[in-house]
């Protein structure tokens, strides 16, 4: 897939899968990758830019399969930028969509 695809929609995926309930990182890695390939390389920078600015919190919960593990939630300014996230990309994949049924699906 698209580097630049994924790049784009990763951020909203991150955000959609806390606001259903909280997660640690490889958790996130292994939930996104079931439908996107995507690294842990890829997740932890774009895991602390989201907590910097303030879209997540992290807090440490105790593991039966060794250290502590961190887990990241959704703050009330994440889940406002999720609804925006989400309206952006509803608006850009319908408009996507649209032009590749006119370009591409000619009969």
């Amino acid at each position: 897939m698209n580097i630049q695809f994924k790049k784009g929609a990763l951020e909203l995926c991150v955000l959609a899968l806390l606001n259903k309930q909280d997660r640690y990182g490889y958790e996130l890695v292994q939930k996104i990758s079931d439908q996107i390939d995507i690294s842990e390389g890829t997740m932890y920078p774009l895991l602390r830019r989201l907590k910097k600015d303030e879209y997540l919190t992290t807090y440490l919960q105790e593991s039966t399969e060794g250290p502590p593990r961190k887990y990241y939630q959704l703050t009330d300014k994440g889940r406002d930028y999720l609804h925006i996230l989400s309206d952006e990309w509803k608006l850009f994949s319908d408009g996507v969509n649209q032009i590749i049924k006119e370009g591409v699906y000619l009969e």
